[in-house]
């Protein structure tokens, strides 16, 4: 088998919040020499927007060029902007729990409701927290998926795949990839103690941080995506905790032993929303743009990107039924219903949950 990385996930890196230091990101961000123009729409996005079976439809119909800038974290994509003569920028795609802050400081433009399928889209994406600001709307959901585990078929029981449980089981001792992201793992770790993301206060970090360590004699890889997949792949590893249909829906196809789930106690969903650009000198243009990723053909092919897989907002999405199977789609229903939005953190939750998380790793 090829196992060509740069197609796999070279893109959603969710360490990096609004609170990052921009002139920290800025001295390694390359802005490109892309001219704010009539007939070119720039847009600052994540990696599975730069397919390029996702954009050409998009520019043969409008006869347009569309120049992608990929980015990893919203204080990248700020560093972008502010390094940015206004107008240079007209697309962003964004983490959704970003949005009431970026939508405040006057970066992303008031969208008209109409401009999205409402009744076709996902009820828990469509009524999340961040959907709207105010009762207005500046970035509209348009994929999500899960934190959860993903497997080997052929070593894991699926029934332990469900377990919230598993990073602690005896029987995959030494066999356990952990994705190095310590939020979502510390509130993981906290549904498997009962508790919402939403209910996690700094009274519970201990007890988080005494199950967070307790897991290390199990773990042998922590990395990001490209590292844990490559694990489960070669058989370093046969359990991902934090990985989902974002880690191995577009290898399945190809490694029909893995397999993905969320914990009988619930997930964690992520979600990134696309808006437009206060500043943007083409925001008609814009706007197409959106409908278009918003669209059912849109949102078939954004599921399905070549950099990573996962649901599409909208539930009409053109997807064929083996790529409905590889990303669960029949059990959405239920995964939603079980499942809670992962939140960021206040400054000083974070500096907390980072504190522990740096402590697990050195440990």
């Amino acid at each position: 088998m090829t196992y060509n990385t740069s197609k796999l996930f070279s893109g959603i890196d969710r360490r990096t919040f609004l609170g990052a230091s921009a002139g920290a990101v800025a001295a390694t961000t390359m802005i490109p020499n892309f001219a704010a123009a009539a007939g070119s729409l720039n847009v600052l996005v994540w990696c599975d927007h730069a397919d390029a079976k996702l954009i050409e439809p998009f520019e043969a119909a409008h006869n347009v060029k569309v120049n992608v800038k990929t980015y990893e974290g919203t204080g990248t994509a700020l560093s972008i902007l502010e390094q940015s003569a206004p107008g240079d920028w007209d697309v962003l795609v964004i983490d959704a729990p970003d949005v009431p802050r970026v939508a405040k400081d006057g970066i992303l433009m008031e969208l008209p409701k109409e401009i999205a399928p409402w009744d076709t889209m996902f009820p828990e994406l469509r009524d999340a927290p961040y959907t709207s600001v105010d009762g207005k709307y500046y970035a509209i959901p348009e994929k999500f998926g899960y934190y959860g585990f993903c497997y080997d078929k052929r070593v894991v029981d699926p029934a332990d795949a469900s377990s919230g449980d598993i990073g602690w089981n005896e029987k995959y001792k030494g066999r356990i990839g952990v994705y190095d992201y310590y939020f979502p793992i510390l509130q993981m770790i906290g549904l498997s103690m009962g508790l919402k993301p939403a209910d996690i206060k700094q009274s519970d970090l201990a007890e988080i941080r005494k199950r967070l360590l307790a897991m290390k004699p199990n773990v042998k890889v922590i990395g990001d995506i490209v590292s844990v997949q490559n694990a489960l792949v070669t058989g370093s590893v046969d359990v991902i905790v934090g990985g989902a249909e974002f880690t191995v829906s577009n290898l399945i196809p190809t490694n029909p032993h893995l397999d993905w789930t969320i914990a009988d106690e619930g997930g964690l969903i992520w979600n990134q929303g696309i808006g437009v650009l206060e500043k943007s000198n083409q925001k008609d243009l814009a706007m197409e743009f959106v409908k278009w990723i918003l669209s059912p053909k849109g949102q078939g092919l954004l599921a399905t990107s070549e950099c990573f897989w996962a649901m599409p907002a909208n539930s009409a999405a053109e997807i064929d039924d083996e790529s409905k199977g590889h990303l669960r789609w029949d059990n959405q229903s239920d995964f939603l219903k079980r499942s809670h939005v992962s939140l960021f953190p206040d400054a000083e939750m974070d500096a907390a949950m980072l504190d522990i998380w740096t402590e697990f790793l050195q440990s």
